[in-house]
């Protein structure tokens, strides 16, 4: 496959960016999008040009890391991570715009790497649970009802890419949010700081600058973990909750 590539490039976080003009050849359909990039980046080497930043880890779909907007959509036409997309979705001949998360929340670091970190102040807020010291628990010490365990691991599953955030008109972490809060706030093992969770997560939130949830519905759809939408109206229950009870250091204005 030959295909031309748009590919947003910026020096750094305060330099101006531009897309870029690359054409790569020889590319095969069993190819992952990162592995495409590779190519292309052993390409610009070669040439003794910089290769395009972009960020990656496991690529096995686990850690979240390569978020990128492919032709206007979080990690592209496949409901999946960009390091799952393969390039069998494309077809020889093909442009495809490469673009980094658009969120103020996100600011651009490099190219198509944004820093992401406001979600690990979001998690540090609240996404803990009391744990008494001394010797492991024995198994199954602590009940948990199947519906309730199966809630849990639904929501468990957000590995924090920021796929929701890029496909929100509004840049809302929201989905985010609700996936972290629900997670623990449903087990047994949440309950002490149920409560000050869902207020101090959602004020973390506010403060970091995403925008707000107008059930767009955008950010679901992108979620290659497939996190409901009723997540976020099951945060929304817990924080109105929280809010009558009193409890936590913030809450939403």
């Amino acid at each position: 496959m030959r295909l031309t590539l748009r590919i947003w490039r910026q020096h750094g976080p305060n330099e101006p960016g531009a897309m870029t003009v690359y054409e790569v050849d020889g590319i095969s359909p069993e190819m992952s999008f990162l592995e495409m990039l590779d190519t292309l980046n052993e390409e610009l080497i070669l040439r003794g040009e910089e290769p395009v930043a972009f960020d990656h880890d496991c690529r096995e779909g686990i850690c979240g890391a390569c978020g990128m907007v492919i032709n206007g959509q979080a990690h592209g036409p496949e409901r999946t991570t960009t390091c799952q997309l393969h390039m069998r979705h494309f077809s020889d001949g093909d442009t495809i715009d490469v673009e980094p998360w658009r969120a103020a929340a996100f600011p651009v670091v490099k190219d198509l790497v944004v820093d992401r970190s406001a979600f690990d102040r979001i998690i540090g807020s609240g996404g803990y649970i009391s744990a008494p010291t001394g010797s492991a628990p024995d198994a199954h010490a602590t009940p948990v009802p199947k519906p309730v365990a199966d809630t849990a691991f639904e929501h468990a599953e957000c590995i924090g890419c920021g796929a929701c955030v890029a496909a929100c008109p509004n840049g809302s972490a929201m989905l985010f949010t609700s996936a972290k809060v629900v997670h623990l706030n449903v087990l047994p093992q949440g309950q002490p700081e149920r409560e000050s969770r869902v207020l101090d997560m959602v004020g973390a939130m506010d403060e970091e600058g995403f925008g707000g949830c107008t059930n767009t519905g955008e950010c679901a759809v992108a979620c290659p973990k497939g996190i409901p939408l009723q997540s976020i109206s099951m945060m929304n229950r817990e924080f109105l909750r929280a809010s009558v009870k009193g409890g936590g250091k913030g809450g939403r204005s």
